[in-house]
Order: C-alpha cells, then sequence, then structure tokens
C-alpha cells in the first residue's frame, strides 16, 4: 500500500497518543490502521483477537482462500489491495442469489449461503449483526470451519451477545468488543493483515 507523507505524520501521532501497549508488533499494526481509519482511539481497547488468528488468516490469504464479505462497502475497502497482491476471489452477500426467507435478513441468509459454499473460508463482516450472528451459528453446529472471522459490525440488538458467542467458539477471529464498529473499521482489519500476509508470503507467490 502506498503512503503518503501525512500518513506518516498521522501514524506518528497515533504511536504518542496510544503510548504503551500489551499488542504483538504485528497486532499493533492493525490496531493502528484501524485508530488511523476511524481517528477513534477508543478502538485501543476494544479490538480483540484470538489465539493465532493472524497466522491462520495470513495462511489463508497466501493460499488464496475464498473471502466472503457482508456489505459492499467492505468488498470495495479491501478490492484493490487484495487485487495487487494475492488476489483472492472475494464475494459479497447482498450480490448472493438467494430464496427469501422471513426468519432472517438478506444478508443474514447470503452469508449463510456463501458460507456453505466455501466453509473455510474467510468472512468478514463490517456492518450486519445478523450475519455475525448466523455465521457463529454455523460455526457453533460445526457446519463450517472457517480460516477466520472477522466480526466488527456496529448494533444496539444482540450484536455485542454475538460477539461474545464468537469469542467462546474455537474458530481463529479479530473482533470489536460491544456496540461499536463498522464496514471502516472491517476493512482496515483486512487491509492491515493483507499487508502482514504479504510481507511474510509475498516472496513465494
Amino acid at each position: 500500500m502506498e503512503w503518503h507523507i501525512t500518513d506518516a505524520l498521522s501514524f506518528g501521532i497515533i504511536d504518542r497518543e496510544v503510548g504503551s501497549h500489551s499488542f504483538s508488533p504485528a497486532e499493533y499494526e492493525i490496531v493502528r490502521r484501524v485508530i488511523y481509519s476511524t481517528a477513534d482511539f477508543e478502538y485501543k481497547s476494544l479490538i480483540r483477537f484470538s489465539d493465532q488468528s493472524l497466522q491462520s488468516g495470513a495462511a489463508a490469504l497466501a493460499a488464496r482462500t475464498t473471502i466472503v464479505v457482508d456489505v459492499p462497502m467492505v468488498q470495495v475497502g479491501i478490492a484493490q489491495l487484495i487485487q495487487e497482491t494475492f488476489a483472492n476471489p472475494v464475494y459479497c452477500s447482498m450480490e448472493t442469489l438467494t430464496r427469501p426467507q422471513k426468519e432472517k435478513t438478506q444478508v443474514a441468509w447470503g452469508v449463510e449461503t456463501l458460507a456453505r459454499r466455501y466453509p473455510e473460508g474467510i468472512f468478514v463482516i463490517g456492518q450486519s449483526p445478523t450475519a455475525l450472528a448466523a455465521l457463529v451459528e454455523l460455526v457453533e453446529t460445526e457446519v463450517i470451519k472457517p480460516a477466520l472471522i472477522v466480526g466488527a459490525p456496529a448494533g444496539f440488538v444482540e450484536a455485542d451477545v454475538t460477539k461474545g458467542r464468537l469469542n467462546d467458539s474455537q474458530v481463529p477471529h479479530i473482533r470489536i468488543e460491544g456496540r461499536k464498529g463498522s464496514a471502516v473499521v472491517a476493512s482496515a482489519i483486512m487491509n492491515g493483515l493483507i499487508d502482514l500476509a504479504w510481507q511474510a508470503y509475498g516472496q513465494e507467490v
């Protein structure tokens, strides 16, 4: 990813204001990317990484594993960088043809349809709590075994509960605690991970 001098200055400000922290260098690279994208330092205390989440996600990217996103904004947010690096296929739940179902939202049903098609994929949820809930349910019933779930939707109804269920799962994941999150946050997490993975595996591709 190309950076401008103002980006370097911004990251310098972020590093000074964040100060000491307990993140690994790779985790912190993603944290600072989220703060840079949102100008919200609260994410320092909200972002959580499960064990092996970065390793699993990076390896899956290098293996050109399919990426499933919940909304077009996430797809657009990661499209350029993924095409410049590993060129993984990226599918959006909103563009998936599904049969109508009253019990679920369109985005949740779309994510579930794609998850059954790509059970070991990378899933990036940046807007829809119902899509994350559908994924977690498939994980809990052992229908799918994702390489990584990025759970970063904002929401007031069940979003924090679903994120808690994601935490309880054994699936590698990166999540935003509580009500906060957005497609911008999810894209920042993924772009940070793509850059890290490219540094680790780019010479092999």
